[in-house]
């Protein structure tokens, strides 16, 4: 890690990465900005229950006052869902935080910076940023290009699904970085559990995806998503959740709403007019994810 800025890695992930034993990074946008109090909380420590309960060790990444801390303890935890008015911080927005000692949860891609300058090299998260609706064409995440340069794996479950996921599939298909099913042939879309858009990738098992990353990371390459569907059980029925889509893409448009206020926009809208089914639907597919992490984590290792 670069040591020419003040950092924080708790004491167990440090010994952790000393010892190469496995660690999952996991992004605390999703607590300030994505689920409501107390479910926030609630879904951190569940995360970080199944890395744990998997074999790896959790590190929830944020900064506060300006320091980047890699595996935030229970009171940071509850610190970022508690404050609302927390900075929801990307890439661009790390120098800013850090140089006016502000408490920032970090997105995707900030996460996915801070992860590879302490050695993680697996994330977990519930869905990556992409590429937006013909609503606001130029809106594209950091996320894309974050894969693009930083060797990291993210396991989600495929792209939000407030997003032009075929637009968001070619993106990640030009700037070269592997999207691989997690048993399914289908690019996953969050609350949905297929977009119905096909993957030329494949796995079955932690140790084929730990298999896969490796060959990608001796070729050269940088980030892989690794992308799970929702368990059909918890999924929304993809016409009803078009039409809560639809409706919450109108008032985001009516008040001017943009930029990195869109997508939490979105999904808080959805989860109104669905009644709270997307919050349930986001809390299981996190842990999921978290779960899937650790498991590729420890065959990396082994």
């Amino acid at each position: 890690m670069d040591r020419s800025l003040s950092w924080r890695i708790r004491p167990e992930v440090a010994e952790a990465l000393g010892q190469r034993r496995p660690v999952v990074a996991l992004e605390s946008t999703l607590i300030s900005h994505g689920l409501p109090w107390p479910l926030n909380l609630e879904t951190a420590k569940a995360a970080e229950a199944a890395v744990r309960h998997h074999g790896a060790v959790p590190a929830t990444i944020a900064v506060l006052d300006g320091v980047p801390v890699i595996g935030l303890d229970d009171a940071e935890l509850e610190r970022i869902a508690r404050n609302r008015a927390v900075l929801k911080a990307s890439r661009r927005d790390l120098p800013y935080a850090i140089a006016r000692k502000l408490s920032a949860a970090t997105t995707v891609a900030a996460t996915m910076l801070l992860a590879h300058r302490a050695g993680i090299r697996l994330f977990a998260t519930g869905g990556i940023g992409g590429a937006h609706r013909e609503h606001n064409p130029w809106d594209i995440s950091a996320d894309v290009t974050e894969l693009a340069r930083t060797p990291v794996a993210v396991v989600c479950s495929g792209a939000k699904s407030v997003l032009d996921i075929p637009k968001t599939l070619e993106i990640l298909e030009t700037h070269g970085i592997p999207v691989v099913g997690y048993g399914t042939e289908e690019f996953p879309a969050f609350f949905v559990t297929s977009s119905g858009e096909r993957l030329t990738a494949r796995v079955d098992t932690p140790r084929q995806a730990a298999d896969l990353l490796r060959a990608n990371w001796e070729l050269g390459g940088a980030g892989v998503v690794i992308a799970q569907p929702i368990e059909r059980h918890l999924a929304l029925d993809p016409g009803s959740f078009l039409n809560a889509l639809s409706v919450a893409e109108r008032q985001a448009m009516g008040i001017g709403v943009r930029g990195k206020e869109l997508t939490p926009f979105l999904l808080n809208r959805i989860a109104e007019i669905t009644e709270g089914q997307t919050l349930k639907a986001n809390h299981a597919l996190v842990v999921a994810n978290a779960r899937l992490a650790a498991q590729i984590a420890v065959c990396l290792e082994t």
